[in-house]
């Protein structure tokens, strides 16, 4: 993806040298455990890997290392505030945004998730603290942004839904509202323009936005066809945000690289994931989040409500039956929807679906960074790539929870508390 190699160059000065003896390891790539070994990193990224124990070095000797997990969905500058969270933007400015994306980016990475995509932000918010983070200002994972995302007027992600008409106006492509092939292509510009480094479309309708249906197609073919075709012009990949099948159906044969959600996968579309090479990140967090706060009185207006008490367990069989058709299936939790800093309780949520511990830390490691493009730089403990890494309680081998509480997190070689 464009721009990546300058990220890493304006990542915060690593240590010069560190050495990591662990108990066991984290083999991404086959996903499996090996025993212990030790762990040599300079200039932050790793120079050796060899099995046994030394003496020397930080002891992590009975823990496990994996590698630096990756969330592929996130929305930074978002926070789970209910009902604060539909009159928010009457009162915020960019600058609001900006700043409690930098707060909630600590807890991310203290949380063990040293890279991001966010997939939708506001005010360009994700835009700002990516380069902050590049440039050592402020803290938190490496993110991988959208900027703003892609809507159809009045589809979910139109910045005017639930507004008086005189406030609704007209927002155009710069705004992230296009109608036809024309206008999708000038939104993936704006983006391009903006220093996003992918575009995120809302294919149906969603489960938080204030209009009643949440599956509805909302581009049509042709639209999405235009957004794909100018995203490869300028390098750039495509996530889908989508619920129902046949906006899914769409943005999969457009040739979108991920289907976020996929609430109402089925069957059919499993073989035109797979014809397509498409990936599945599958959000389990989100329908968890909201299915359980519609229950609270007044924490979503009654149409959302209505919307996000069936959805968590209609994402959890979808997950069950993509998992067994071979689906290939990233990890990504739609953290803003649900606070942040939780985001390794999808991990719980993807085993409690029929996913091994294995394959689940596989997910958020090797299958994400091939996802993003980085398959040669992240997602493993090998020697050549980024030191990202995660220390963890020997007993995420046998209790996945173990994920939700990091010992130590290492980003590029540098120890963050």
């Amino acid at each position: 993806m464009r721009r990546l190699a300058l990220v890493f160059a304006m990542l915060p000065t690593a240590a010069s040298a560190l050495t990591l003896n662990c108990g066991s390891v984290f083999d991404a790539e086959n996903a499996r455990w090996l025993g212990a070994h030790r762990i040599e990193v300079e200039n932050g990224k790793i120079t050796a890997v060899t099995p046994g124990a030394a003496r020397d070095g930080i002891d992590h000797s009975k823990a496990a290392c994996v590698p630096g997990f990756i969330d592929l969905h996130t929305h930074i500058s978002n926070e789970a505030s209910g009902p604060n969270s539909y009159s928010e933007g009457f009162r915020m400015n960019p600058g609001d945004y900006a700043l409690r994306a930098a707060a909630n980016a600590r807890k991310t990475l203290a949380a063990g998730f040293t890279t991001i995509r966010d997939l939708g932000d506001t005010d360009g918010a994700s835009i700002a603290l990516k380069r902050a983070i590049e440039q050592g200002i402020a803290v938190g994972p490496r993110i991988i942004t959208s900027g703003k995302s892609i809507a159809t007027t009045g589809g979910h992600a139109d910045p005017t839904n639930g507004r008086r008409l005189d406030l609704q106006g007209t927002p155009g492509p710069a705004d992230g509202v296009i109608n036809g092939p024309e206008d999708a292509a000038a939104a993936v510009r704006y983006r391009y323009k903006q220093g996003a480094d992918l575009i995120k479309i809302t294919a149906t309708g969603g489960v938080l936005s204030y209009a009643k249906n949440g599956l509805n197609p909302q581009f049509t073919q042709e639209e999405a066809n235009a957004i794909v075709l100018a995203a490869k012009d300028y390098g750039m990949a495509v996530a889908a945000h989508a619920h129902g099948k046949e906006g899914m159906r769409r943005a999969i044969q457009a040739g979108v690289t991920t289907i976020e959600h996929g609430s109402f996968m089925d069957e059919e579309l499993f073989p035109l994931m797979k014809q397509h090479g498409t990936w599945y990140v599958p959000t389990l967090m989100a329908g968890w989040w909201v299915a359980s706060k519609a229950e609270e009185p007044g924490y979503y207006p009654p149409m959302v409500a209505i919307k996000a008490k069936t959805i968590g367990p209609v994402m959890q069989g979808t997950f069950r039956k993509a998992h067994a058709a071979g689906v290939r299936i990233a990890f990504g939790t739609d953290t803003g929807v649900s606070p942040h800093g939780m985001n390794a309780k999808e991990f719980k949520l993807m085993v409690d679906a029929g996913m091994s511990g294995y394959e689940a830390l596989q997910s958020a490691t090797f299958n994400a960074a091939q996802v993003l493009g980085m398959g040669a730089e992240l997602g493993q403990i090998k020697v050549g790539f980024i030191a990202d890494i995660v220390v963890l309680d020997n007993a995420v081998q046998r209790d996945i929870t173990a994920t939700e509480r990091p010992l130590a997190v290492y980003q590029a070689g540098k120890a963050y508390p």
